[in-house]
Parts: C-alpha cells; sequence; structure tokens
C-alpha cells in the first residue's frame, strides 16, 4: 500500500498535497498497490469524495484530543503517520513539497528508521522494486538521478511538479479514524495558534499573473507603477530578495528559494537580473517576459518574451495601453 499524506483547509485538500498525492498515485499504478491517504485535524473525515477524485481508496484521519483544532505537533503528526504505516503495512510514504510535509516525513524516516527523499521531479520503480528518482538539489540548480532502496520508502513531491488535477478515473474511497499513541514528548513542541498575517489580494502562490520587482526598479516609491500593471491584469506584486534586502517590499513577497515558490500563468520580471536563488523560485510559471536595460542579464537567456529597455519607460506604457484597451 502507498501511503500519502495530505494537508487540508477544513476539509478541503490543499493544491500541493494534491500533487503529493498524484506522485503517489503514479507509484500505486507501476507497483499494482493501493492508494490510500492520512491526514490530522478537523474535518479531515470531509476529504473522502474530494480525494475519491484521485484515485484515493481510503482516507484514515488521525483522531486524538490533543491535535484537534489548528494545533500543530511535528514529532505528534510523525508519530502518528509511522504508527498507522506499521498497522496498514504501507512499503511507500509520499508527502507534499510544502515545509510541514518535508518536516513530517523527516521525522517519520526518523522513527521507521527509513530513507526519505525530498522535492521528487519524478519517480519510476525499477525491476529490483527500488526507485529510480530525479529531484531537485542545491535550490533547483542541479537535477539529481538518484536510486532510492530500502523495505519502505518516504519521499517528497517537488512543488507544481506533478498536476493536481484530478485521477482519469474516480474510486468511492472509505473514510475512518485512526487513533494513534501519543505521549507527552511527542507534543512537547506544537503550534497552538495561527494569526492571520496582513496580506491582502490574491496571494503569490494562487496568482495567475505576477509582477515581479527587483533592485532596477530603484526604490520603494517606484512600485506603484507595478502594482498598477498587476492591478490591471488581475494579478499581484512579487520581489526578488535584493529588494527585500533594500526594504521595499516585505518578505512575504519575495520569489525565490528562500520565499515564494510561484506557478502563474506569466510572471513578468521587471528589473531582476535572474540570479540561481530567483529562478528557483519562478521556474513552475507558464511564461516569463522580462524587462530589463541589460540584455545579457541571465533572465533574458531564461524568458520566453523579453523587452530590452527601461521598465520606468516600458512599465508605464504597458499601463496605458491596458487601461485604452479595456
Amino acid at each position: 500500500m502507498i501511503l500519502a499524506l495530505v494537508e487540508h483547509d477544513e476539509g478541503t485538500p490543499e493544491e500541493l498535497s494534491l500533487e503529493g498525492v498524484a506522485m503517489a498515485r503514479e507509484l500505486a499504478t507501476a507497483e499494482g498497490d493501493s492508494l490510500e491517504v492520512v491526514a490530522v485535524g478537523d474535518e479531515a473525515d470531509a476529504l473522502g469524495e474530494a480525494l475519491g477524485e484521485h484515485g484515493v481508496e481510503a482516507v484514515h484521519c488521525v483522531a486524538h484530543d490533543r491535535l484537534e483544532g489548528e494545533t500543530y505537533a511535528p514529532d505528534a503528526w510523525a508519530e502518528s503517520v509511522a504508527q498507522l504505516a506499521d498497522d496498514c503495512g504501507a512499503t511507500a510514504i509520499t508527502g507534499p513539497g510544502t515545509d510541514r510535509g518535508r518536516d513530517v516525513l523527516a521525522r517519520v524516516g526518523t522513527k521507521l528508521d527509513a530513507p526519505l527523499a525530498t522535492d521528487c521531479l519524478g519517480v519510476e520503480v525499477a525491476d529490483d522494486g527500488a526507485y529510480e528518482l530525479r529531484r531537485n538539489r542545491w535550490g533547483g540548480s542541479l537535477i539529481e538521478h538518484a536510486r532510492l532502496e530500502g523495505n519502505r520508502k518516504l519521499l517528497t513531491a517537488a512543488e507544481h511538479e506533478f498536476s493536481s488535477e484530478p485521477a482519469a478515473s474516480a474510486v468511492e474511497a472509505t473514510v475512518s479514524a485512526f487513533e494513534p499513541d501519543l505521549e507527552d514528548d511527542d507534543l512537547a513542541v506544537r503550534v497552538d495558534r495561527v494569526e492571520a498575517g496582513d496580506e491582502e489580494g490574491i496571494s503569490l502562490g494562487e496568482a495567475r499573473v505576477v509582477v515581479g520587482g527587483g533592485r532596477g526598479v530603484g526604490s520603494a516609491a517606484d512600485y506603484d507603477q507595478l502594482e498598477e500593471l498587476a492591478e490591471l491584469l488581475g494579478g499581484t506584486v512579487g520581489a526578488s530578495r535584493a529588494a527585500v534586502n533594500e526594504g521595499w517590499r516585505p518578505h512575504d513577497d519575495q520569489v525565490g528559494q528562500t520565499g515564494a515558490k510561484i506557478s502563474p500563468d506569466i510572471y513578468i520580471a521587471c528589473g531582476i537580473s535572474g540570479a540561481v536563488q530567483h529562478m528557483v523560485g519562478c521556474k513552475g510559471a507558464d511564461s516569463l517576459l522580462a524587462i530589463n536595460t541589460d540584455p545579457e542579464a541571465a533572465i533574458i537567456q531564461k524568458a520566453d518574451w523579453a523587452v530590452i529597455g527601461d521598465l520606468h519607460e516600458v512599465v508605464p506604457a504597458l499601463n496605458d495601453a491596458l487601461r485604452e484597451a479595456d
């Protein structure tokens, strides 16, 4: 059996978790195995119908009074997954490409003495049962080809590398409660309160259009023209690390290895040089338009389209054209 860890928002599976389920589904199909998921949190029992559309045959809802509400206790989550894997005989456990997914599976690997491969781009099952995989290394600047061996294997999916679309054939997923045996030590570290940030509008992770600004924007005030362009296109604004370090934009706006990973329909990069760390964050974009005065900038080589010019002239012209076309 292939077991997938799923994060959810009050019974609605998160997109990155569905990507992890897609990777698990590929493994289950290749091995002729069943696909089941484990979920923690309130209303996990509402996941059955949605996950059945993704080929999931069973949903195991972790039920424990000390994990109710928004409590996140990484060791308790890991202990729950490990106990369930033993009870169900899971041969592989997958997780989403999120901080929490990587955190939990790393702890599960320690508890089960099982190998873990993170940020997987693709996985195939070899004749001897090992997994042959490709995965991101060095922030995505290098792709590693590796073998994952062991009686039980753990993997997390790289962000936006697997489709979150439903399976070709839906199934009716069963839903059952799983009550783990937890000790006080399992809950010694926990998040028991989440406070909403002051972010407004469309988030970077959900935006279909992202307008990014780098050091070439020049100042915090000059982001007004990028804000206008994003608004006209129904998108949101991002920033490079350099712009964040200058204090022009908050860290929540940062796109890159140490910021957000985005996958919009189009990313418009204004005054951004295209450092490797930044490209890691925007490589999921379907299309990239770069606006830069330097024709030799690294981002120009990666772009689908490029405008060689001053963004302070190009962006206002774009804004004027969009307003006239509206």
